[in-house]
């Protein structure tokens, strides 16, 4: 609760979710999900650290697989952009489903807003307002404009809301309910995994003549 309540409001997220009227339940659907990354943190330490007798040891492989998982959530690298192989790693990394999820939950759903330097400067032909000029562009591959009834010195601004960035990362809030019972699937592998584990590689085992006799 500390954590999200020092991020989650601060950072202003809460805003993004006003225009679909959302706020309540988007603000508990992220609560939900800081509380699933930190039981998966949590339960993928023991996983990791059950069957190993050195702490230095299991943290090293714990680094390993944790920034696998965050390489690979789709994020620095989109799905399509990915090889053959590595596709595989998206699917099963469990910082997917949570970026996804967290993305698309905190900012899903409003205008898009670019800075001064993200903006995009054109001329459009003479006699021609930048409106005018950029509508068929924009019908066809989205965006927004600045300064509609300029005639000169177009701003356009690439995207005219946050789906479309959320798009290009794979990401969507209609997900982002399953993407939350997901990570829950990945909690319970982890507590499963690690008791087995432990059990596999702790507990002692009779031998067979012990048990003969």
């Amino acid at each position: 609760l500390f954590i999200f309540v020092c991020w989650y409001y601060p950072v202003g997220l809460y805003r993004n979710a006003e225009p679909t009227d959302a706020v309540h339940e988007r603000g508990a659907l992220m609560f939900l999900l800081i509380l699933t990354f930190l039981l998966f943190t949590s339960t993928f330490a023991h996983m990791v650290i059950a069957g190993i007798e050195l702490a230095e040891t299991g943290g090293n492989l714990a680094n390993l697989v944790f920034s696998l998982c965050l390489v690979f959530c789709g994020v620095l690298a989109t799905p399509a952009q990915l090889p053959g192989f590595w596709i595989f790693m998206y699917r099963v990394s469990p910082f997917t489903y949570l970026v996804s999820a967290m993305l698309s939950t905190g900012v899903s759903g409003t205008d898009a807003i670019c800075e001064q330097v993200e903006y995009l400067h054109l001329n459009p032909p003479s006699n021609t307002t930048c409106y005018t000029y950029m509508d068929p562009y924009m019908n066809a591959m989205g965006g927004t404009l600045q300064n509609p009834n300029a005639t000169t010195d177009c701003a356009f601004c690439q995207i005219s809301d946050t789906n479309t960035f959320l798009a290009s990362v794979s990401s969507n809030f209609d997900d982002a309910w399953r993407n939350f019972g997901l990570m829950w699937v990945f909690i319970a592998f982890n507590i499963f995994a690690a008791v087995f584990i432990y059990w596999l590689a702790r507990v002692p085992k009779a031998s067979k003549n012990q048990g003969s006799a």
